[in-house]
């Protein structure tokens, strides 16, 4: 059976907190598509398994427990833990470390509502969030907004396409590929001048 087969059996027989659980478990691994998992909801919303209404409001839940797990977990790890893994990482300084968390303390709230919208970053962003122990009713709170709109999004597209509901998972794919290809060309970027740098200092 594979993937989508086994979220279709879940909804199909739990309904809605079955789309819950797919929803919680997309946020705990990123690698799991949401963008597959919530047209897939409305779509079963659309065959009359559960309310549209619903379907968005077990899937923000969802949501919201998966992303204070990795809220929590960061929290556990904490920042003086995270220096001394940074400490030891190649290419990286505590210095950067110290200046994404002042990032973070002026742009967190913003960061954790627009973060919800973006494949991938929407799962990691509750990690920091975490580890800078950003206040919880804000985080869940901005946590909330932002997977509801997304969640409503996709869902509504699926329920609205009905059986050609995978068709959003082609476009929004498209989307997460230029975000992931813009992440790791900065990664790139970043490696690179830190490296260069690093040479210059040796040969002085």
């Amino acid at each position: 059976m594979n993937l989508v087969d086994w979220v279709t059996d879940l909804m199909h027989t739990a309904g809605a907190p079955g789309a819950a659980l797919a929803i919680a478990l997309e946020n705990l691994f990123p690698p799991l598509p949401s963008e597959v998992f919530l047209p897939l909801a409305g779509f079963t919303a659309a065959q009359g398994k559960m309310s549209l209404l619903d379907a968005v409001l077990w899937t923000t839940f969802g949501s919201v427990v998966g992303a204070l797990l990795l809220y929590w977990a960061g929290s556990a790890l904490g920042r003086d833990r995270v220096r001394r893994i940074a400490a030891r990482v190649p290419l990286v300084r505590v210095s950067d470390v110290d200046r994404t968390e002042a990032w973070f303390q002026r742009n967190g709230h913003r960061a954790v509502f627009f973060g919800r919208m973006i494949p991938v970053f929407r799962s990691l962003v509750s990690i920091p969030a975490g580890v800078e122990r950003m206040r919880l009713v804000p985080f869940v709170a901005y946590t909330a907004a932002g997977s509801l709109m997304w969640n409503t999004a996709l869902i509504l597209a699926g329920y609205l396409l009905g059986d050609n509901w995978h068709l959003v998972e082609r476009y929004v794919g498209v989307v997460s590929k230029v975000v992931l290809g813009l992440a790791v060309a900065a990664a790139a970027v970043f490696a690179g001048t830190r490296l260069a740098k690093k040479r210059a200092t040796t040969r002085l």
